[in-house]
């Protein structure tokens, strides 16, 4: 794992870094299946759950996985961060702002996912 991945993704997974707002392939991305860890491929977030915030990053309501959650205190507020939970890649940040029902916005870097078109089989 992770031994194909090019510096800006390692820089994004493995230094919590973040890549610039609207730039990612999966910010205006519809297509329907499964967004996964780019590095283990664990499937982690449902397309019936992205939707566009306007913040400039893919946004999902929900995760299809247990993410991990940590308290990021780089910048003020304080924010909390998602990691996979199969590798402990960085994702991105989850807020409280999101549309009803689950009231959440997972903010995810692109470069840190893979996508997978459900299968309709």
């Amino acid at each position: 794992m992770g031994s194909k991945l090019s510096e800006e993704v390692s820089n994004i997974i493995w230094n919590k870094g973040t890549e610039p707002a609207f730039s990612g392939k999966y910010n205006y991305h519809d297509d329907e299946g499964y967004y996964l860890c780019v590095n283990c491929q664990l499937q982690l977030f449902h397309s019936s759950d992205k939707f566009d915030s306007g913040s400039g990053w893919p946004s999902f309501s929900e995760a299809v996985a247990d993410l991990i959650y940590l308290e990021d205190h780089s910048i003020e507020p304080v924010r909390v961060e998602v990691q996979c939970p199969s590798c402990e890649a960085h994702l991105g940040h989850v807020f409280d702002d999101g549309p009803l029902p689950s009231g959440q916005r997972y903010c995810i870097n692109s470069l840190a996912l893979d996508f997978e078109e459900e299968n309709d089989e």
